[in-house]
């Protein structure tokens, strides 16, 4: 992960905020008050961590992630050939 000064985030913003989008990289940017330090990620990146954190959250959904997890460890499971769907367009 990269780190910039803000001085030259800002006076680069639009190019960054395009290295970001398309590289896929968070990008720091440092201030002289360390607390005022950002990290500038994608709303693509934003949008999968705000998704993860709901799963994460979600008890129901973890338990039922958790026993899948259990049953495939023991070897209780099944597989199946993909199915090629045909689509009418």
């Amino acid at each position: 992960m990269d780190a910039i000064t803000y001085s030259n985030f800002r006076q680069n913003l639009r190019s960054y905020m395009k290295q970001v989008s398309e590289d896929g990289e968070p990008l720091i940017v440092t201030s002289k008050e360390v607390e005022d330090t950002i990290v500038v990620l994608s709303k693509r990146d934003f949008d999968s961590m705000q998704e993860t954190l709901r799963v994460l959250s979600n008890e129901y959904v973890m338990g039922k992630i958790h026993r899948g997890d259990k049953q495939f460890s023991k070897g209780n499971f099944k597989t199946h050939d993909l199915l090629e769907v045909e689509t009418n367009e």
